[in-house]
């Protein structure tokens, strides 16, 4: 009994470290509607809803969480949208920001206004970060790395300097790749960047999206659900693609615990009705994958 002391404490030992290495997260209601997150539903909104009318549409739908995409003629009324916001009792998990050449500056005046109402409203978010291509053009592989890389470090210590964070966000072009947003964070050496990963604009990367996900897990953050099939329209309802089935198993499998983005993203179109279709083709999904739990949620 004194020999099989030490030894039954080492294969316990073992076998605890075996199981915590085996665990992954719990999302057992990854798909609920709790976790859901609007994007895609400002800019395109034919009704041009106000602050106060687009927080009672989410709260009429039960989304909880809006992610903010913007234009120009948006910025009067972002302290109205936060306060409506709150009075809805939705939290605004991020905000857009699109970074262009054309001013000289790595912000322009539309986002450093962004910047300053986010103070001024005391504002805790995410900075969703995209690049314009033309950022990179004329660059070399090594330059484009640099370049991104010196404008994400400052971006992230303006996003601290307000108590936010900053993600990637895949919009297409060499920025959009995720293997590129990986090298980008890892040449910051910075340890809080995340990563947004978008069904919509990753069409072309069906085939690699489990082995993209794999690399991506560390940072991931929201996932953007969208229908998908190979070769087909950009902005496809949920359901009525081939690929996202298989798409959202591989999600749930993945152990990935992050939140989902549901997208209104259609011109000259009612938000609401575009949300509505998008929620219910994702019930079918469920109903498909056997995802009792989340469906019950709905």
């Amino acid at each position: 009994m004194k020999n099989g002391g030490p030894i039954l404490c080492i294969l316990s030992l073992a076998f605890i470290f075996s199981c915590q290495m085996d665990k992954k997260p719990d999302n057992a209601l990854l798909f609920s509607k709790n976790n859901l997150v609007a994007w895609c539903i400002v800019p395109f909104d034919s009704v041009e809803r106000t602050p106060e009318e687009r927080a009672t549409m989410l709260d009429d739908l039960g989304i909880k969480q809006l992610a903010y995409d913007w234009r120009a003629k948006h910025l009067p009324s972002f302290s109205d949208e936060i306060k409506a916001l709150k009075n809805h009792h939705i939290g605004l998990t991020s905000i857009w920001l699109w970074v262009e050449p054309d001013s000289g500056r790595i912000l322009d005046n539309s986002n450093e206004e962004i910047f300053k109402m986010v103070r001024q409203n005391n504002v805790k978010t995410d900075f969703w970060v995209g690049f314009s291509n033309r950022y990179f053009e004329g660059l070399t592989e090594e330059q484009k790395l640099d370049s991104a890389a010196k404008v994400v470090e400052y971006l992230e210590k303006r996003a601290k300097e307000l108590g936010c964070g900053i993600s990637l966000y895949n919009h297409g072009d060499w920025f959009g790749e995720p293997l590129n947003q990986i090298k980008i964070i890892e040449k910051t050496g910075l340890k809080d960047i995340g990563m947004i990963y978008n069904f919509h604009h990753a069409h072309s990367q069906i085939k690699e999206f489990p082995v993209l996900l794999n690399s991506m897990l560390p940072y991931l953050k929201t996932v953007n659900i969208n229908g998908m099939k190979t070769g087909g329209s950009q902005i496809l309802p949920l359901g009525q693609g081939d690929q996202e089935l298989a798409m959202l198993k591989t999600l749930k499998a993945s152990g990935y615990n992050g939140s989902i983005g549901i997208i209104g993203h259609i011109e000259n179109a009612d938000v609401k009705v575009i949300l509505e279709r998008n929620i219910k083709g994702l019930q079918s999904l469920l109903k498909a994958m056997g995802d009792d739990q989340a469906l019950a949620t709905y």
